[in-house]
């Protein structure tokens, strides 16, 4: 089709340069992720200056937001043309949007509440840079009426919907009325505002269990709950309380029907000021942990055309109910027999839109910008086509085992590339080597988006991204994202909002070895074994050496290992020789091992360099991730999942049933902090006899509230914080009397 949406969004990574301050000038490398930037034959023929394509629109606007989606805003608004200002709190001065952006504000110190959620600031921002509109992002003031009514009051252009149409949409609980009143479909529920815990109680009964409590200002995961009884309810409503009010400054709730086993797809609608809107492919948003979405896809298996057609008009006619005008999108609860029904609309940009602009090749950001600037939108409805199958996974900075967020400065971070020059690979972040993720924000590095002709190649391409994807400095939730992709019930698209709740149902631990994973780990350790001892062997004796005793026969050129993967009781033989010379003049060594046919390989692997890929004989290319170096071994990242590699020689290996095994000390008497945050609540005192599970305190982090419960019935013995209080990892925040102590004194009682 004829549109300005040619090459619109990069699939591709590259590299950028930015020029600093002369005390902070550096090289970073990040993901492009327009597929603008790289211009098309006749845009370079053309000159960068010609931005004529793109209608008149603004000389400069400003991001009302941080991290990848600030830069990602940047990217579109620097292929149109248009000058970025940056805004940043004092933890992000040196962040990766802020150089990127062609001015930068300092709003506030490093909580939200003080800066990017800090109004006055950015409107003065605004005047001092004089910016003509401001682009919101998503979070923070995306879906604030009262920041767009600010604006409207300076001059400055919103990018994004009017304050009656945000104001209508944005609330979850006047758009299921008017949802209504536009004949959509909707869940049973109670359309109003939750007055206290008593009113929660009261209408979760009358609506009948499962239930949803959910923030009525915001989206994102952030202020829901689930609740099955009466005493779910008291204690969710106290937690989406908490959530909602540090996530929106909003702490009101709703309360409707929890549908069961649902799917959750969305249809993404774009509006101009001129009564044009337009439906988009659905996505797929089912793959969740704590309602917050982790794998998204786009279209979804589950929906067909028909559906995809009714889904979308109803979308359309909710916009135009209310005179909607930007990007936004209308979210579906669809159950097994694709009846759909209205979750909440959300009137901003999302976060998974990448996957929706791989697969139509529209730019959703320029669309934005452009109907802000009163143009009319140039396709048609029957111009949108879907073109392939596009997958995201949302890359955090957490724990993928307890959903814990994770900080600390990433102290090596490689994006995964294109390779195969389809541009099927597209990283959005806002981070380099060397960033930080800090405790204030959002813990999310990236948004990882793959494509392909088909669904298959699309996972395909996800997984050798994900193996590729180099993390190092803070715990990340790659080894779930890769086992999610990896399992038959993805691959077989029978999926629902329960799928990691009924896969890993005491919780993910990781990836477990099969047969056929041992085996390939284990040889492909055994290689890396054999590559990394025949180079300390050169550095002994010298290259002219070791090349005089290699022809000689004298230099090593046959092993035997043990290899030792953690989690796996019995270690693995495996049988190494040196054959002779391969492809680039590289070794060639033959491998053994157990459960698979021996093969031969001259993989090159560049000591100590990251990644090692190998192309086994049935065709499956593995790539493993070097870690670190342990003193008897290795450890390494296959298959998302961190393993400790022990390599043994014979000797060693038979010697190795002796050595004692070391028993991790207790900590039952101990409830420690399990990240660094603040802390919301304490809710026992010295003295306290509490039972097994009971609630003992609550700490926010990154804008999620966390109960900690007690693992055993006992006595508080010491509580060692406070409301308020800011806690660091591990931190010792409440004690227990010790169990022998505490039977001791059962016993002088008696």
């Amino acid at each position: 089709m004829s549109l300005s949406l040619a090459a619109a969004i990069p699939r591709t990574t590259g590299r950028w340069v930015c020029s600093l301050t002369a005390t902070r000038q550096r090289l970073f490398h990040s993901s492009a992720i327009s597929r603008a930037a790289a211009a098309s034959p006749s845009q370079q023929l053309q000159g960068h200056n010609d931005y004529s394509q793109y209608g008149k629109t603004f000389d400069k606007i400003l991001i009302a937001n941080r991290g990848e989606i600030a830069c990602r805003v940047i990217r579109t608004a620097k292929k149109m043309g248009i000058k970025t200002v940056a805004i940043h709190s004092d933890a992000d001065v040196n962040s990766l949007h802020v150089q990127l952006a062609d001015e930068a504000v300092n709003v506030g110190p490093a909580p939200t509440s003080q800066s990017y959620l800090n109004i006055p600031n950015i409107i003065k921002a605004i005047k001092d840079t004089g910016a003509q509109a401001v682009h919101p992002g998503y979070g923070f003031l995306s879906e604030n009426a009262t920041f767009v009514k600010a604006l409207d009051e300076v001059g400055v252009t919103f990018i994004g919907p009017s304050e009656d149409a945000m104001a209508a949409m944005g609330d979850k609980i006047q758009s299921k009325i008017i949802a209504k009143e536009s004949k959509v479909n909707i869940i049973p529920g109670f359309n109003g505002v939750v007055r206290d815990v008593d009113h929660a109680l009261e209408i979760s009964n009358e609506i009948g269990y499962p239930v949803m409590l959910k923030a009525s200002a915001g989206g994102g995961g952030k202020g829901m709950r689930i609740a099955w009884n009466d005493e779910e309810v008291l204690e969710g409503y106290k937690m989406a309380k908490t959530e909602s009010m540090a996530s929106f400054g909003d702490d009101r709730l709703l309360i409707e029907k929890f549908i069961d086993n649902p799917r959750h797809i969305e249809i993404q609608i774009i509006s101009d000021k001129h009564g044009n809107t337009l439906y988009l492919p659905e996505r797929e948003c089912s793959i969740q942990r704590r309602n917050q979405k982790v794998i998204e896809e786009a279209p979804s298996t589950h929906i067909d055309e028909k559906t995809r057609k009714a889904m979308g008009e109803q979308a359309v006619m909710l916009a135009k109910h209310v005179k909607y005008s930007s990007a936004g999108t209308v979210e579906f609860l669809v159950d097994s027999a694709r009846n759909f029904y209205f979750l909440e609309m959300n009137t901003r940009l999302q976060v998974e839109h990448p996957i929706t602009e791989y697969i139509t090749g529209m730019d959703l950001v320029e669309q934005m910008i452009r109907v802000a600037a009163n143009q009319k939108l140039i396709p048609k409805q029957e111009d949108i086509k879907i073109n392939g199958w596009a997958i995201e996974s949302r890359v955090y900075a957490e724990d993928p085992e307890k959903y814990l967020p994770s900080i600390g400065r990433l102290s090596k971070y490689i994006e995964p590339k294109s390779t195969k020059g389809q541009n099927e690979v597209r990283c959005d972040s806002g981070i380099v080597e060397g960033s930080e993720i800090s405790i204030y924000y959002d813990p999310m590095i990236c948004k990882l988006c793959t494509h392909g002709a088909t669904r298959e190649e699309a996972i395909e391409n996800m997984k050798h991204a994900l193996d590729s994807y180099v993390i190092k400095g803070v715990t990340h939730n790659i080894p779930l994202l890769r086992e999610v992709v990896s399992h038959d019930r993805f691959a077989s698209g029978k999926y629902s909002t329960k799928f990691l709740a009924e896969e890993y149902p005491t919780g993910f631990k990781g990836h477990a070895p099969n047969p056929s994973s041992l085996a390939q780990l284990a040889s492909m350790a055994g290689l890396m074994h054999v590559k990394r001892e025949l180079r300390n062997w050169a550095w002994g004796r010298g290259r002219e050496a070791l090349l005089k005793e290699d022809l000689q026969g004298k230099a090593p050129h046959s092993w035997e290992l043990f290899i030792g993967v953690q989690g796996v009781d019995e270690k693995v033989p495996v049988k190494v020789e040196k054959v002779g010379k391969g492809a680039n003049n590289e070794d060639e060594f033959e491998i053994h091992t157990p459960g698979m046919a021996p093969f031969k390989t001259s993989t090159h692997w560049p000591l100590e360099s990251p990644l090692i890929s190998q192309k086994f004989d049935n065709g499956e290319e593995v790539t493993l991730q070097y870690l670190d170096t342990l003193p008897l071994g290795f450890r390494v990242q296959h298959l998302g999942t961190k393993f400790d590699i022990t390599v043994n020689n014979p000797a060693q290996h038979a010697l190795s049933k002796y050595m004692p095994i070391k028993e991790k000390a207790s900590t039952t008497n101990m409830i420690l902090s399990p990240m660094p945050g603040s802390v919301v609540s304490v809710d026992v005192k010295v003295g306290d006899v509490v039972a097994e599970g009971t609630a003992v305190a609550t700490i926010e982090a990154m804008k999620m509230a966390n109960v900690l419960r007690s693992v055993r019935a006992g006595v508080v013995k010491s509580v060692m914080v406070k409301p308020g209080d800011s806690v660091a990892g591990d931190e010792l925040l409440v004690e227990f009397e010790d169990e022998a102590k505490e039977a001791a004194k059962g016993e002088e009682k008696k």
